[in-house]
This record gives C-alpha cells, sequence and structure tokens, in this order.
C-alpha cells in the first residue's frame, strides 16, 4: 500500500510551494555543468546501450513509448529518434508522423538553456528526414518538456534509457530535496541524485519494459544504495550488467566509476555480466547481441551468467564467476569474522580534533584525563612508531561525561577553545554537553592489544599494536578475547581478505579499497579451536616478519583452498 502510494503520488506534482519552486528554477537556470552533473556519453556506447535495450529499428518502435529522463545535448535523444524513424518508414511509409509518432517519446531536461539546443537540434533532425517544419515543431512540443523529471507528470513506457545526472545533495535547494525526500522511498543516508532518478524510472516501466542506464557504480554496494537494491530485488530483473570502470564511455574525461545496467519488469532472474569492453562499435556490437540472446553458448567469451545477484539490500557481487564461487564456499563453510570471536570497530571522533588533539605532553589536564592516540602517521611504516599525539578524554569511567568542577585543569583547557568547540553539531544539539567528543571514549580500548586498518589502502596495511595507544577516528580496529591477534594479522594481510573487501566494498580512485567496519565483518573466519598448533605458529611467524607471500601460503591452508581456487590470485601457493 504505501509503494502504490507513492506512485500515485509522483503523477500529482507540488508546484504550488514557492519554495519549491524557486529551487527547481535555481537549477534550471544554473550554468555549471559540473554542479548540474551533466556528464555527456559516447555515441559507440549510446547506440551500445540502445541495442542492448533492445530499442532497435527492426522492431516497431513506433507502437513503443521511450522516455529519456534527463536528455542534456541529446546524446541519447538524438539517435532514438532516428531508430525511431527508420523502424516507422520500414512499417509505414506512408503514414503521418503526428497521428503515429506522437506518443512515441517523451524526453524530460530541466536546464532551460540546454533545453532550448536540443529542442533546436530535434526539429532539425526531424527536418532533415524529410518532416515538414510545422510537423517537427508539433512532435517536439509534444516528446520534449522542460521541468524536473522528478516531478514531471508521466505515463508508462517500455523503453527508458539515459545517463541521469550525478548530483550530490548537498548541491541540491533545501526545499527542493525536502520534496524529494517525500516522495522517493530510495533516497537514503548520503544518496545521489541519480538514485531517486532510477526509482523513478522503475516505477513508470511497463510489464516487460526496460531501464538502461549508464551511471555510477556505487550505489550497488554501498551504504546509501541499500533501499534502491532492495527495490529490484523484490519487483524488478537485474538482467545486464557492463563494468565499464576505465573505459572512455565519456566525451571527456570523467573522474566516475560508471556501469550499465539493465533492468526489467518482470520476475527476477539470472543476470548477464561483462566487465571493461573496449569501446569500439563492432564489439560493443557483438557484446550487446551475446548479452540479448535466448541462451548462452559454451563458449561465451566475455559474458557469463550469475544467479542470485540481487538478494534484499544486500551488495551485488558482480565479480568473476570464480571468485564468487570461492567467496560463497567461504560464506558457507566459516563464521564470520565477529561471529568467531572478534570485534571491529573503528576509533574516536572528535569533531574538533585541533582542540581536543595535541601533542600528549602538553595537553594540560588532569593524568586521568587524556590518552595517548594513534593515528595512520604513526603506521605508515607497518609498524607503530608514536608520534607523540594524545587526545582529550572529557568522560567517566560511568559512561557520562565528567563535572567540570572536579577537574579544574580540564576545564580551564576546555573553556579557552570553547567557542570552537561549541560550533560542533553535537555541542549545539545538547549545549549542556558542549566538551564531549562525538564518539564516547573508553579508555580500556588503550591498553588493549589490537589491529590498527587505515580506512582506504591500496596494499596490505594491518599493523599490530601492543596496548598502549588509542586509536584516532581514521583507522579501523579489530580485537579479539580468541584469536591470536599475530596469527589473525596474517589472514588479514592475505589476499583471500583483499578478495572479501574487494567484492563487498566500493573501488576508489587509483584502485584503492576502503577498509570499513561494513566490510571487515564480511570476512570469514574458521574459530581458533579448530586451528592447529603447527599452523598457528606459522601464521604467527608470517605477521610478525611481515611476510604476505607466507601469510598467503598459511592461509591458503587454512582455508583449505584448493589449487584452483589458489591460482584466482595469480599463483598456486607453494
Amino acid at each position: 500500500m504505501q509503494i502504490a502510494q507513492i506512485e500515485l503520488d509522483l503523477t500529482c506534482p507540488d508546484y504550488t510551494s514557492p519554495n519549491v519552486q524557486a529551487a527547481i528554477e535555481q537549477l534550471a537556470s544554473n550554468a555549471d555543468t559540473v554542479a548540474r552533473g551533466a556528464v555527456f556519453t559516447r555515441r559507440e556506447v549510446v547506440d551500445f546501450i540502445l541495442d542492448l535495450a533492445g530499442y532497435t529499428a527492426d522492431q516497431a518502435l513506433h507502437e513503443k513509448r521511450l522516455l529519456e529522463p534527463s536528455f542534456g545535448a541529446g546524446d541519447f535523444l538524438l539517435p532514438s529518434i532516428e531508430r525511431l524513424l527508420c523502424a516507422w518508414r520500414t512499417a509505414n511509409p506512408r503514414g503521418s508522423p503526428i497521428e503515429e509518432l506522437t506518443n512515441a517519446i517523451r524526453a524530460v531536461e530541466l536546464h532551460r538553456d540546454t533545453f532550448r539546443e536540443t529542442y533546436s537540434a530535434t526539429v532539425g533532425l526531424l527536418q532533415r528526414e524529410g518532416i515538414t517544419e510545422c510537423s517537427a515543431r508539433a512532435l517536439a512540443d509534444q516528446w520534449l518538456s522542460q521541468g524536473d523529471f522528478l516531478l514531471t507528470p508521466l505515463g508508462e513506457f517500455d523503453f527508458i534509457v539515459g545517463n541521469p545526472p550525478y548530483v550530490r545533495q548537498e548541491l541540491i535547494p533545501a526545499p527542493l530535496l525536502a520534496e524529494y525526500r517525500v516522495r522517493f522511498e530510495t533516497i537514503y543516508d548520503r544518496a545521489d541524485i541519480y538514485i531517486p532518478f532510477i526509482e523513478r524510472s522503475l516505477k513508470v516501466l511497463s510489464d516487460g519494459g526496460v531501464v538502461a542506464f549508464i551511471c555510477a557504480d556505487r550505489w550497488m554496494k554501498n551504504r546509501y544504495g541499500g533501499p534502491l537494491r532492495r527495490l529490484v530485488s523484490e519487483r524488478f530483473h537485474l538482467k545486464a550488467y557492463v563494468d565499464m570502470v576505465n573505459t572512455p564511455a565519456f566525451q571527456s574525461d570523467v573522474i566516475a566509476y560508471p556501469a550499465i545496467t539493465l533492468i526489467s519488469r518482470e520476475e527476477p532472474g539470472p543476470t548477464r555480466v561483462a566487465h571493461r569492453p573496449t569501446i569500439e562499435r563492432a564489439t560493443l556490437s557483438n557484446l550487446a547481441g551475446l548479452l540479448r540472446s535466448s541462451s548462452l553458448p559454451k563458449e561465451s567469451g566475455p559474458v557469463r551468467e550469475v544467479a542470485r545477484v540481487t538478494n534484499g539490500a544486500e551488495p551485488w557481487l558482480l565479480e568473476s564467476y570464480e571468485q564468487m564461487a570461492l567467496i560463497r564456499r567461504l560464506e558457507f563453510s566459516y563464521p564470520a569474522l565477529e561471529d568467531a570471536g572478534c570485534k571491529v570497530g573503528i576509533g574516536v571522533a572528535t569533531g574538533a580534533d585541533k582542540e581536543f588533539i595535541a601533542e600528549f605532553e602538553k595537553l594540560d589536564v588532569e593524568t586521568d584525563r587524556k590518552l595517548p592516540l594513534v593515528t595512520t602517521k604513526d603506521i605508515v611504516s607497518g609498524e607503530v612508531k608514536w608520534t607523540g599525539q594524545g587526545v582529550i578524554n572529557p568522560f567517566a569511567e560511568s559512561g557520562g561525561l565528567v563535572d567540570l568542577n572536579d577537574y579544574p585543569r580540564l576545564r580551564q583547557y576546555l573553556e579557552l577553545r570553547k567557542e570552537a568547540i561549541e560550533r560542533r553539531h553535537c555541542a549545539k544539539k545538547t549545549p549542556v554537553n558542549w566538551y564531549r567528543t562525538i564518539d564516547r571514549i573508553t579508555p580500556s580500548l588503550a591498553s588493549t592489544p589490537k589491529l590498527l586498518i587505515p580506512d582506504i589502502k591500496g596494499e596490505a596495511h594491518i599493523v599490530f599494536e601492543n596496548g598502549e595507544l588509542y586509536p584516532h577516528h581514521n583507522l579501523y580496529y579489530v580485537t579479539s578475547d580468541d584469536w591470536d591477534l599475530r596469527a589473525l594479522q596474517a589472514v588479514l594481510l592475505s589476499d583471500v581478505t583483499r578478495l572479501f573487501v574487494a567484492t563487498y566494498s566500493t573501488k576508489m580512485r587509483g584502485g584503492f579499497l576502503r577498509f570499513q567496519a561494513q566490510y571487515l565483518r564480511r570476512i570469514r573466519l574458521p574459530y581458533w579451536k579448530n586451528v592447529s598448533k603447527a599452523l598457528r605458529d606459522t601464521l604467527i611467524a608470517a605477521a610478525i616478519n611481515r611476510d604476505v607471500d607466507a601469510c598467503n601460503c598459511a592461509v591458503f591452508e587454512l582455508y583449505g583452498l584448493t589449487q584452483k581456487e589458489q591460482s584466482i590470485f595469480g599463483g598456486n601457493g607453494e
């Protein structure tokens, strides 16, 4: 009932709010292409996406409806019109374009100047195709509309194609963002605006209709994409996925992690997957044919078929077949990291590091009100080399804040910095607790041996800390009452751990991975009691020596990897 109500509301845009109108006008007049999320797609890629969607001239396209949600300079719109006219002329060479094509296309563009330019280009294309100027303008008037796609009344469509805008929430005026949040269930956490574009598009699909988009792949694995993944899982079929990272898919060099997805309104089923094709017309045409074929040949080359990609809000795992088979086997065979007796956490966030963090010896507060702090700078060598930083601890052992009257030096230190500390959101929210750090500090963590892991990293960088320092917010940590931490360090340094993190996390620029708690918790680990004495010693020695090859050999044995499974990592573990 809730979803049906949302879909009904989407057909009834509220342009009566002056604040929403003003916000739309602000975006419609913005000349900054970056702020508008305007990225233009190469023609070869456009043709590939149209082929993949099945919007081809050998079909009765004039009897179908196509939608382009953000048509920009017409990268998708103009080639779609060419295909439509070709199909229509083949079927009815003497037909009237006004009578037979009026409902064939709907395209929306928010930016006013861009709309005018592409409107003129559309009329020009139609005239070059032999349609009179009067009929060309009449068609363009019916097909194209200037406005906010997310608030524009729409019907149902058989094909929806395009490159939705990549705009961060903070660039959307507050009244308009609030309106979006009311209308779209997938705007969650820090979701970019392409997320509700996909939701809206899916919800106006006809039965059997398809959405074929090229856009950032972030939502397929990260936190904010969860609600949209759930929507696809419950009501649609992810038919095809093409990884386009590091391919020249766009007309300009942009920092992006693009992927092409083909999603249909039909029962879920297996997903056809391809990775990083050559951007060349014949290659892409052949790939589209494979992705759309009724059955894959035994030697399908670049295309693999993966079952059960969508599973509620779970991340989509679309890596190689061999890697996915190994991940699934380990997930079936072993408990998750925290179920095997380990704990994952993140260091303290203060909200005002310049005020709460300084050289330990120069922090003029009572001795029990400060802790030695470890940061990423202290572990760059792979071992802890403390640079002498410390952090103020305003928390009592009971968990609440200490009474500053009981700590005159702490009170004086904080009040000298009160103006800056009070500017933080947490201080404004609860003024009486103005001097708390964002995260509670638990001093016992400092004295607990732990493994330290930077958030973003390229190569293995898991550092043992023997229980003297408190971790900063840019470090994750792992503790355990069961596993020997040196043996665990060997596991976390291994290629198996990297495979888990690479599978579940989104890649950063330069191939770096995010070793966040949510991904670390995905790692599977045997119970320590089931590890032999000899293998324990081997793991520990490999970690102490920081010998990644030795770590891999021991970890391959730990998980019982076959020679074929070991070959996934580029070697046989010998």
